[in-house]
């Protein structure tokens, strides 16, 4: 038999979210936690810095697991507003679906949406890796500057716009690319890169190799102040 973890529970009931955050601060590396009863709340589980299992046992609002990093987040329902937002490692997955900002400027880690998320997911992503199993809405990887996103799915209308050093990939079909987004061929490595995330992210439904790429033309990398004006 293995060794049975004892699990701690932090109920919403009858703590504040300031109360849970400071719980869940305190707690030593290697914890299994479940939050109870979050009912949407705002701001769970932020700014943790060490290596915890936590499971959010609902839905969650805006900001859940921003901050995080080494810790193991699992939603058991859908979330609000910017998910792992500044997410410096650690992992969060979201067993539903996200509103808008998913993931915004996350730095390294994983976040996982099992379903679909709204628009502008992976905003300013700055190097973390970013798995949706679903659709995603317009603007998805706006201004993204490092890391990768996989869209299982479809993707609305203005994918990667002013996308920088970031590359996206798309399962299914895209509906406009934004500006100085471009389709890219696929190399091995990038067959290769999908299939290990896909893997990672649970999306057995992702075939590497019929990923749509998209990337920068990097044509808004220097600006220039004259360019098409006229006296």
């Amino acid at each position: 038999m293995g060794v049975m973890t004892d699990v701690v529970e932090l109920d919403c009931n009858l703590l504040t979210v300031r109360q849970v955050n400071a719980a869940l601060h305190s707690l030593p590396a290697g914890t299994v936690v479940r939050v109870l009863e979050p009912r949407g709340k705002h701001n769970l589980a932020v700014g943790i810095a060490r290596a915890l299992e936590v499971t959010v046992a609902g839905n969650a609002g805006y900001f859940v697991a921003g901050l995080c990093d080494g810790a193991n987040v699992t939603v058991e329902g859908f979330v609000g507003w910017s998910a792992g937002e500044n997410l410096i490692s650690g992992t969060l997955r979201v067993k539903g679906n996200a509103s808008e900002c998913t993931a915004a400027s996350a730095r390294g880690g994983l976040v996982v949406v099992e379903g679909d998320a709204s628009s502008r997911t992976g905003i300013s992503l700055k190097g973390g890796t970013v798995a949706v199993g679903g659709d995603v809405g317009h603007m998805c990887g706006f201004m993204a500057q490092a890391g990768t996103i996989l869209i299982g799915g479809n993707a609305a209308g203005s994918l990667g716009d002013s996308l920088y050093e970031a590359v996206i990939y798309v399962g299914g079909r895209v509906a406009s690319l934004g500006a100085d987004a471009r389709f890219e061929d696929l190399t091995a490595d990038d067959v290769k890169l999908v299939g290990q995330l896909a893997a990672d992210a649970g999306l057995v439904h992702v075939s590497p190799e019929n990923v749509t790429k998209v990337a920068s033309a990097r044509h808004l990398y220097n600006f220039d102040a004259l360019k098409d004006q006229k006296y």
